[in-house]
């Protein structure tokens, strides 16, 4: 149920002349819940507390142990924590009972203080000098910052073109296809393809020969148990999850699903996996007695002599254990018919992984073969398959296999064998620029700078979606322009605060608290006096930006013959009357010219019924029915002078294109583009 207790969204309610002591309410709506559990604590001979094993949860457990000692102040409350939904971990719980840790409590209440002293700082600044209703928040500023650094590196990479050859050749009966890495002693730069076209001039009906053949083995470790961070970069990449629907799913995992068959009434519920909110990748020695028993059971020549053991990382709080199923023998068939197809997929990747990690090494064996072609070998050209030759922990594994594991098979070719060219392929590419984060790359920067902590990785990109700054678009974070400029006003007037060096700092000073080394009354008071006289500053001396983002445009109002004015909304740009409130006509801004001849119309942002995809379509429908499903970018096409649009696909990823099916440039002939849908 989250927080019974908790800071009124109405005011900062942080006294900051008192030790920032916080004000505390019961959270809305959650009155009735508080007086039940007070009612049922009357009645009690004890009360444990059961709350989540982390600040929040120790916050939780903090809050109701007063509340319910403010009614009854006679029942003894205690806290009992565990790591695993399960009889023996519930059972060994209750009979250790301790004392609510105030450090951990400190730690949280550290954390609420500061966040709220910088959001409800920061926020009022942003509705008086650019737009009513914005909000700024601590960690998830440097992440929009991260990711707006990132744009404006992706919108001025300018591709390259070049071209690469692959060449099929045959031995026998055998062919295979095998990559030019080698032209005249050197890397081939083929910039054009008329490079390309005079290689394969003067390859045509050259010999061929096999000039080396290298065979090398390699030892493949498995992977360490999941952590929270890399749990949500692995659902991310092999799952196509986000980082929300990660935590959502793992948080049912952990709190338990009903396993067995109802018609015989051998129905449980079963927790099926550990905390899923760690940063330790340490396992309990039951657990590794319990998975090197099943190991030696189904696998006995994979199990290694002693358990594998996985360094913790130097950022790591190892406050718990590793994400790990909490019974082995639970395989992710075995409890597939009582999952969902998501629950079953993610609890697959997380039992895989843990029992992979004590299991032995896999071995693969490398083969490279070099053909040189031409005189005197002016041509190299390369192929290599690499096979497992034992798979070690690769036998536990599906979801998470790799190329490895796959292999691939190549002809047996020996030195100075001869083999016979057959046909050329020359193929034209564009350099790509810095990828977009996804949920899985910016999880995986926010842990490599100490940014935020396991339990706040999904919330920071939840928020930045909620808020508008970003969207997603192919699984790729981009910010809006309303994100975009909310980073450049923090940057510019308080880039200290923005700062990842400073806010992983912040994180440690966090866990200093946890620790018991800080003061946390001291330590937000280090950081507070600076931040509030520079906001004091900037809120006299800042010019207020509300209203110089309104541009008048040539575009009339169809409804009452004013201009219109190009405004800023939560949603990013649109058009409104300049006769508003008398006239409310409102409309997309046009993105492009329409392209087909003697059209005219404007192409503008559309959606689709039901779920409401966004298309491009033109403003003359329905007598013109031209539709993209690629977004125009500002930005004319050099070579034929229709517009340009940022496409994605699986083997290029994002790219600029031209809308013009007919013409080259940036345009890959595979995609589509006359008709009505380019």
């Amino acid at each position: 149920m989250g927080h019974l207790i908790d800071l009124p969204k109405s005011r900062t309610a942080i006294d900051v002349d008192n030790n920032f002591e916080p004000e505390y309410i019961t959270v809305r709506g959650r009155a009735k819940l508080l007086k039940e559990i007070q009612g049922d604590a009357k009645k009690a001979g004890e009360v444990l507390l059961a709350s989540d094993n982390d600040r929040e949860g120790e916050a939780i457990a903090w809050h109701l142990r007063n509340a319910i000692s403010a009614k009854t102040a006679k029942v003894p409350i205690k806290r009992i924590v565990f790591n695993e939904i399960t009889p023996s971990a519930i059972k060994e719980a209750v009979s250790n009972p301790t004392d609510i840790d105030d450090a951990k409590v400190n730690a949280q209440k550290a954390r609420r203080v500061l966040d709220r002293l910088v959001g409800y700082n920061l926020s009022p600044l942003l509705w008086k000098k650019v737009k009513n209703g914005l909000s700024a928040g601590r960690v998830q500023s440097v992440a929009l910052r991260l990711i707006c650094e990132r744009e404006k590196e992706v919108e001025s990479f300018i591709p390259e073109e070049y071209w690469t050859l692959e060449a099929d050749f045959r031995v026998g009966k055998s062919t295979f296809t095998a990559q030019l890495v080698s032209w005249l002693g050197a890397k081939p730069e083929l910039k054009k393809e008329e490079d390309v076209k005079a290689i394969i001039k003067k390859l045509t009906g050259s010999d061929c020969t096999v000039i080396d053949v290298r065979e090398t083995e390699k030892s493949v470790k498995p992977k360490p148990p999941f952590t929270t961070s890399q749990l949500q970069q692995a659902a991310a990449n092999r799952l196509g999850f986000t980082s929300k629907k990660t935590m959502q799913i793992a948080q049912q995992l952990y709190e338990g699903v009903n396993i067995g068959s109802e018609s015989a009434g051998e129905v449980s519920r079963v927790g099926l996996i550990t905390y899923m909110r760690t940063d330790s990748v340490r396992v309990s020695q039951t657990a590794l007695d319990e998975v090197r028993g099943w190991i030696k059971e189904k696998y006995r020549k994979d199990l290694p002599p002693e358990a594998v053991e996985y360094a913790v990382g130097k950022k790591a709080q190892d406050a718990h254990e590793a994400i790990r199923p909490t019974y082995i023998h639970y395989t992710p068939d075995s409890v597939k018919e009582f999952l969902s197809r998501d629950q079953q997929r993610l609890y697959a990747i997380i039992w895989e992984r843990f029992v992979s990690s004590q299991m032995k090494n896999a071995r693969t064996k490398t083969l490279s073969v070099d053909i040189g072609a031409g005189e005197q070998n002016e041509a190299v050209f390369r192929i290599s398959g690499t096979k497992l030759v034992d798979k070690g922990f690769y036998r536990v594994i599906k979801l998470l296999g790799t190329k490895e594991e796959k292999g691939e098979t190549l002809p047996k070719l020996a030195k100075d064998d001869k083999v016979v060219s057959e046909k050329f392929y020359p193929e034209q590419h564009f350099t790509q620029g810095p990828a977009r984060y996804t949920d899985a790359s910016i999880v995986k920067t926010l842990e490599e700078k100490g940014i935020g902590r396991p339990s706040t990785y999904a919330p920071i990109i939840s928020v930045l979606l909620d808020r508008y700054y970003v969207t997603r678009s192919n699984k790729q974070l981009v910010p809006t322009l309303l994100g975009k400029m909310i980073c450049d006003m923090l940057v510019e007037y308080f880039p200290h605060v923005i700062d990842s060096g400073f806010t992983a700092d912040m994180e440690n000073r966090l866990d200093e608290v946890e620790e018991n080394r800080v003061s946390w009354p001291e330590m937000i008071r280090d950081f507070y006096s600076p931040f509030k006289e520079r906001v004091d500053e900037v809120g006299k001396t800042l010019e207020s930006f509300k209203g110089s983002l309104d541009e008048e445009t040539e575009y009339v109002c169809e409804k009452c013959g004013k201009k219109m004015i190009k405004k800023l909304g939560r949603f990013g740009f649109f058009l409104a009357c300049a006769g508003f409130p008398e006239c409310r006509n409102t409309k997309s801004i046009p993105l492009a010219k329409c392209p087909r001849p003697g059209c005219g119309g404007d192409i503008v942002a559309r959606k689709t019924k039901g779920r409401g995809k966004e298309f491009y379509g033109c403003t003359n429908y329905p007598e013109c029915d031209f539709i993209s499903h690629f977004k125009p970018i500002a930005q004319n096409c050099p070579k034929c002078g229709q517009f340009m649009v940022e496409k994605y696909d699986k083997k290029n990823g994002p790219h600029k294109a031209c809308i013009n099916p007919e013409c080259d440039y940036l345009h890959s002939s595979e995609e589509e583009g006359d008709g009505g849908d380019a």
